[in-house]
């Protein structure tokens, strides 16, 4: 028997709530959204058809808000809730009080839960099985000493994970002894702020090697069946950048094993519904079990892609006490699908977080090349109080070279812009020749970060992108006549933070020519058809995107590169080049603050730490000098720009 559900609160926000919330009402099902103060006006919210506010900003106020969750779901009648993935998805306690309510959880078994969540009992309950396990350490004594002791004895190069973790929070890669203990330190730090319990445990460093993933699925009548696996492998800090299905290192034999071996996962703990159980793969084609995520994971859609699929509508099945509508012997991949995750955020600036107004960003423009699963649209805000993933971007293509190009393709026609993001890392990741001939391993983006190499090797600004920017400033058809009869004059610019003097002629109502040291171009403006612009660049007729952020900085797309210009004048920050005030690089939360006022301090040294987007930050002295006043406590929030430590500099005049 099946009891069906009528009306569904999605316990999430994002692209994963939106994406829920349009299954439901495609199924007639009444679709509920939750959110906090800061996403009044996200899509998410707009997309469903009641929506109820929990409280505010902070995700310990609102989505983490397991009574202001209930009592939306008991206030809106509705029959089951789905966490989506992130915050209460994976908590024992909140599938506990659904119940308690009379409420479907869409998720598996609080009892299956508690046994994966805990990755130190998940480890004993399943080595005990005999799965295999990467060679560690889990345990009750979390004291330094022993912690140390237990380092020394699996030895160098381990990571120290957070027992309670996931999503590459609390975890932290340790080369040496040297740099134990500070490791240590900032793992317990995270993972006491990300999930509450600052426990963890340790594991051997296997490298080279990939992370390869299985999607299970699991129903009430004890069907349990794999459904392929992911490569992982394409991560910065253990945070997956990347995600495609099948894996190019996994052949037929290797996939039924690792399938079979997640299967004995599941079932070892009597899972039910969606989850994911995670390998790591060496060199040699040895798989070890690293954990078992109790949710729908982000990178699904590759998943469904390549087997046809609707996990969620799955779930929901599932939920309502059906069978899965599927047997083992019928599943079998077609095709490849890749999983780019668009973040707000700088690569080639530490991965820093964005934040701001969308300026412009429509992807229904790229849906004949990708899939795109998203919870923003022009007009739309980027908070830096959550997850710095804005949207999802999916190709699925007969072959994996074509699942590349589609992907480039997609994302070269969906910009982004008025925030930066990640797009642009991205297309060059995507068309290195590590990654197109599938050799990316999980230290491959952090160690080319490191060597400052591969993607992240800076590139000169576009000089096209600068012609377009100064035609649209300095031309007369933009009311840019400069000091009355003046038709030539020096512009200066700021484009992606680099500051230059731009010679520019005006030529026509639509034209000038533009200067920028042994180069010249001389551009026409043709059409504008807002936000896309055609100009003939040298002879040449081109398009670009472009849009205006509200500070008045030009985004401009082109197919690979995006680049933001700006007239520097207009922005003058005195502050910002200035060693000796140290201020918020963006809003987010004070984590410590390690000095007062009369410290002496070296360059390099920590001041403070912030977090925003699930990213920790060093706030660093550039210079020697002592602490003159301190504006800042750990725990409070900060706006980007905040002034929160002075220092009087060796050599500054007091």
């Amino acid at each position: 028997m099946t009891t069906p559900i009528k009306s569904v609160l999605v316990a999430n926000r994002g692209e994963i709530s939106v994406r829920v919330l349009r299954y439901a009402k495609s199924r007639n099902i009444r679709a509920i959204a939750v959110y906090s103060d800061a996403d009044a006006d996200a899509l998410h919210v707009r997309e469903a058809d009641i929506a109820v506010h929990i409280g505010p900003a902070a995700a310990s106020a609102s989505y983490l808000n397991i009574d202001a969750i209930i009592a939306a779901a008991k206030e809106t009648g509705a029959d089951a809730i789905h966490p989506g993935y992130g915050f209460l998805s994976e908590n024992a306690a909140f599938a506990r009080a659904c119940a308690a309510e009379g409420i479907v959880f869409i998720g598996p078994p609080p009892e299956a839960i508690e046994a994966m969540g805990d990755k130190a009992r998940a480890k004993a309950l399943l080595a005990a099985s005999g799965i295999s396990m990467v060679p560690g350490w889990q345990g009750e004594d979390q004291s330094d000493a022993n912690l140390i002791k237990q380092a020394d004895a699996i030895g160098y190069p381990l990571l120290i994970k957070a027992v309670a973790g996931g999503g590459g929070r609390g975890m932290r890669a340790v080369n040496s002894s040297a740099g134990f203990a500070e490791a240590l330190v900032s793992a317990r730090r995270e993972a006491k702020s990300a999930f509450g319990d600052d426990a963890v445990l340790l594991e051997k460093l296997i490298t080279p090697a990939r992370h390869v993933e299985v999607q299970v699925f699991a129903d009430t009548h004890g069907n349990t069946i794999h459904i392929g696996e992911r490569d992982c492998s394409a991560q910065r800090r253990r945070q997956k950048v990347i995600e495609e299905a099948p894996s190019p290192a996994v052949n037929e034999t290797l996939r039924a094993a690792m399938g079979a071996e997640a299967v004995r996962v599941a079932k070892a703990v009597g899972y039910v519904g969606a989850g994911t159980v995670e390998f790591l793969l060496d060199a040699d084609g040895k798989f070890y079990f690293l954990e078992m995520n109790t949710r729908l994971q982000v990178e699904h859609p590759v998943t469904e892609e390549v087997f046809g699929m609707n996990l969620v509508e799955w779930q929901f099945i599932v939920a309502m006490g059906g069978p899965l509508p599927v047997e083992q012997e019928s599943v079998a991949p077609w095709g490849h699908a890749i999983e780019v995750r668009l973040y707000a955020e700088d690569p080639l600036d530490g991965f820093k977080p964005q934040s701001g107004v969308i300026a412009y960003f429509d992807p229904e423009r790229a849906m004949r090349e990708t899939r795109i699963d998203t919870g923003f649209v022009t007009g739309d805000t980027v908070s830096t109080a959550y997850d710095a993933m804005v949207a999802k971007i999916i190709s699925y293509a007969p072959s994996r070279g074509e699942a590349i190009d589609l992907l480039i393709a997609g994302l070269a026609k969906a910009p982004m812009l008025g925030v930066k993001t990640n797009r642009d890392f991205l297309i060059r990741l995507l068309d290195s020749k590590a990654f197109r001939t599938g050799a990316v391993t999980i230290s491959d983006l952090d160690d080319w970060a490191a060597s400052v190499s591969g993607p992240f090797a800076p590139e000169s600004v576009p000089g096209e992108a600068i012609a377009v920017a100064a035609a649209l400033l300095a031309s007369p058809a933009q009311g840019a006549v400069r000091g009355g009869s003046v038709r030539s004059f020096t512009l200066p610019l700021e484009a992606d933070r680099e500051a230059m003097d731009v010679f520019v002629e005006q030529d026509g109502a639509h034209a000038v020519t533009v200067s920028l040291g042994d180069a010249r171009h001389a551009i026409t403006l043709l059409e504008e058809d807002a936000p896309y612009l055609r100009y003939r660049l040298d002879g040449v007729d081109r398009q670009a995107c472009v849009a205006e952020g509200t500070d008045g900085t030009l985004h401009i797309a082109l197919d690979c590169r995006i680049v933001a210009v700006r007239e520097p004048s207009a922005f003058s920050d005195a502050s910002a080049a200035d060693p000796s005030r140290i201020t918020a690089p963006v809003s987010g939360a004070l984590v410590a603050v390690n000095v007062k006022p009369g410290d002496v301090v070296k360059a390099g040294d920590v001041l403070a730490l912030m977090e925003a987007m699930k990213m920790e930050m060093r706030l660093t002295a550039a210079a020697n000098g002592v602490v003159k006043a301190v504006h800042a406590a750990a725990g409070q929030q900060a706006a980007g720009g905040t002034l929160l430590i002075e220092l009087e500099l060796e050599g500054q005049n007091p």
